[in-house]
């Protein structure tokens, strides 16, 4: 169990990883402050986890704006955790790319963690933690040059911040999601969802609350001393090999 006085931020709490997130970090005793620029969908989320007795509130937040990061995080007394699950995909063919979707990914994807872990981190005490979600696409892949070449960035930049902040005892890691059952995901046509599946080891998609688990092992303040790490979870796909 969490320390019950921790207050965590998880961005990108609408929907998908970031909801699974926030229920999983509230069960783990943690008040939670779930950030989207959705607010309507945010706080429909948030409302459904309060009426089960979690600590939750919402607060509506474009994470790319940093005065609006910054009035999330000061009308809290502090923050002991943040969890930058906001991000965005989109499919393209690497000679179809255009400019603007280029920088479009990298602001959501990179400036959109950047901006958020360094306002916490401003305000962090010792023993403060920071989790970011790259992918298992940073290894590469088709059709999305774009979107490997931002979650490539957000494991440098979890790496960096790493570096820098151990002095302060804050710790920063990375999860990697593989191949997971989001409303991202799902936005791509029925057909191509169905045939990326078959690619996992296991034939179907990670489930939200599978990623949420990770992220809450790099959460908690019994993990405080890992630090620059970051964690592969895709069933073993980046392992890559003969399944022989």
């Amino acid at each position: 169990m969490a320390d019950v006085q921790s207050i965590a931020f998880v961005t990108g709490a609408a929907q998908g990883i970031g909801l699974a997130t926030v229920e999983r970090l509230a069960r783990d005793g943690m008040r939670v402050v779930g950030m989207d620029r959705n607010a309507e969908r945010l706080h429909q989320a948030m409302a459904d986890l309060a009426r089960q007795g979690l600590d939750v509130v919402g607060a509506a937040v474009d994470i790319c704006d940093r005065a609006s990061v910054i009035a999330a995080l000061d009308a809290q007394p502090r923050v002991d955790v943040m969890v930058c699950a906001a991000g965005i995909y989109n499919d393209a063919h690497f000679l179809d790319l255009t400019e603007d979707a280029f920088r479009s990914m990298l602001d959501v994807n990179v400036i959109g963690t950047f901006i958020p872990a360094q306002e916490a981190a401003r305000r962090m005490q010792p023993g403060g933690r920071i989790v970011t979600i790259s992918s298992r696409g940073a290894l590469g892949g088709t059709r999305f040059a774009h979107y490997v070449a931002s979650k490539a960035a957000v494991i440098g930049l979890t790496r960096a911040m790493a570096m820098e902040l151990r002095a302060r005892q804050i710790a920063v890691n990375s999860v990697a999601p593989g191949f997971t059952d989001t409303p991202m995901t799902r936005s791509a046509p029925p057909e191509m969802f169905s045939a990326w599946e078959q690619l996992e080891p296991g034939g179907k998609a990670a489930t939200p609350d599978l990623i949420a688990h990770a992220i809450a092992f790099f959460a908690a303040p019994s993990t405080r001393f890992v630090t620059g790490q970051t964690l592969y979870v895709d069933g073993g796909k980046s392992l890559g090999g003969l399944g022989i």
